[in-house]
């Protein structure tokens, strides 16, 4: 059986408990902002730029779509003004950001931070990989920088025709140093391609002798931009290249691979072409500082050597002046030589009297009389040694006699002592050396006394 009861009213009471518990639109879109805020609060999204808009007020309005959906986005001044990458209409970006609301419209939005293109992640990784490898080779070792000649005779750069490279390069020249001759070698500085010919431009400059330096650069853009300028074979290139290389790659804040291996990295073009070039306004006052300098060491030559000659014009005499001199300067050679020879006359005869006195003090009368007088003294001096030595022998020898007396056994006799000898002239000292009936002689002061043993 069907239900046909209709729902029943809400009553007045219900209805105002209801009234009570409802959010407003502006409480209810900022719940949902806060909501959005804290799921989303920090993600990375991909897509294409569409509706790019950049008001007086700094912000950046624009759309971030792909092939299904789209969403609106801002970046506010203070993040846009941090970016090196300058977005346009159509550019394919990966944005990082969060999620939020507009809670006046009620509009679903993304407040994007930061912008970079897509690929630029690949872009760089490759960029840092390159670097590692060309740097471990040592390609960026500064004993590999070749100097910068102060003059030169061409310059030569390799850029593209149409860009503001040359231009700039050109005025600066024309401005420091229009004498200097400028080959422009044109090349693809961007896109497929770029990178062989910019290297094939340095060969062909250095095999064919086509300058004395060379600038390679470009104006500034994005990293894929600028990215012919990073491949290896334009660092190999740069590397093998005979003459100097100055790169201007892109802006100040722009650093590539060509700018680390080049001889000299130039922040700009015209940078590049004020290294390479003298200022003819210094050399026009150097030139004239030294003019006036060799002038003032001419002249100051030219002074001394005049003083000089003057100096020796007055030195320079007559001939006739000149023999007056030298026949003064022979007068007194010849006094001089006159009392040399006759000192050394005088000196001789002095000498000569000496030999002539020394001679008779050596006569053979003279000799023999010296030394018969020699031989008496000497015979004097011998009987006087003789006596003395006779008187010291004489007075030992009594010495000895008197010590020889005192220890003489004839003495011990004298003092009333005797000596008893066997018949083998043996003294006996001991009863028991002999026996009854033995001779013995015994010796005393006056003489022997020759007895027997009882």
């Amino acid at each position: 059986m069907n239900d046909t009861r209709t729902p029943a009213p809400i009553s007045g009471q219900t209805f105002a408990a209801h009234t009570q518990k409802a959010m407003t639109v502006a409480e209810l879109n900022r719940q949902v902002k806060r909501l959005l805020e804290v799921s989303y609060a920090q993600i990375w999204v991909t897509g294409e730029l569409s509706g790019f808009s950049r008001p007086s007020s700094g912000h950046w309005y624009f759309n971030l779509k792909d092939q299904r959906a789209q969403i609106r986005c801002a970046m506010f001044r203070g993040f846009n003004q941090r970016l090196k990458y300058q977005p346009k209409e159509g550019d394919q970006v990966i944005v990082r950001g969060k999620v939020s609301l507009y809670e006046g419209r009620g509009d679903f939005q993304l407040i994007v931070e930061d912008i970079e293109p897509a690929g630029l992640g690949a872009l760089q990784a490759a960029f840092e990989a390159l670097k590692l490898k060309l740097s471990q080779e040592g390609l960026f070792d500064p004993k590999h920088k070749k100097p910068i000649p102060r003059f030169i005779n061409r310059l030569a750069v390799i850029t593209s025709p149409t860009g503001a490279v040359i231009h700039d390069v050109i005025h600066v020249c024309a401005k420091r140093f229009p004498a200097l001759p400028i080959l422009l070698v044109p090349v693809k500085v961007q896109g497929e391609g770029a990178a062989e010919e910019i290297a094939q431009a340095i060969e062909t400059v250095n095999s064919h002798g086509l300058a004395d330096a060379i600038i390679v650069g470009r104006g500034g853009g994005s990293l894929e931009d600028l990215w012919a300028f990073n491949e290896e074979r334009v660092a190999r290139a740069i590397h093998a290249s005979a003459l100097p290389i100055i790169s201007a790659v892109g802006h100040e804040v722009d650093f590539t691979i060509a700018d680390l291996v080049s001889d000299l990295r130039a922040p700009t073009p015209s940078a590049a072409a004020e290294s390479i070039t003298p200022d003819q306004f210094e050399l026009m006052q150097l030139l004239d500082h030294q003019h006036r300098r060799l002038v003032r060491q001419t002249l100051s030559f030219l002074k001394q050597h005049n003083e000089g000659l003057v100096n020796l014009g007055k030195r320079l005499k007559s001939p006739q002046q000149s023999l007056l001199e030298k026949q003064h300067r022979i007068r007194e050679f010849g006094q001089r030589l006159k009392s040399t020879l006759r000192h050394q006359i005088r000196h001789a005869q002095q000498a000569l009297q000496s030999a002539q006195l020394a001679l008779a003090n050596w006569t053979p009368q003279t000799q023999l009389r010296q030394r018969k007088e020699h031989t008496d003294q000497l015979e004097k001096r011998l009987q006087q040694a003789q006596l003395q030595m006779i008187q010291q022998h004489q007075h030992r020898l009594q010495l000895a006699a008197q010590t020889l007396h005192t220890a003489s056994p004839l003495a011990t006799l004298g003092r009333g002592y005797a000596i008893a000898f066997d018949d083998q002239k043996h003294i006996v000292k001991s009863p028991t050396q002999v026996q009854s009936g033995d001779a013995l002689t015994i010796k005393v002061e006056q003489g022997d006394i020759a007895c027997r043993v009882e």
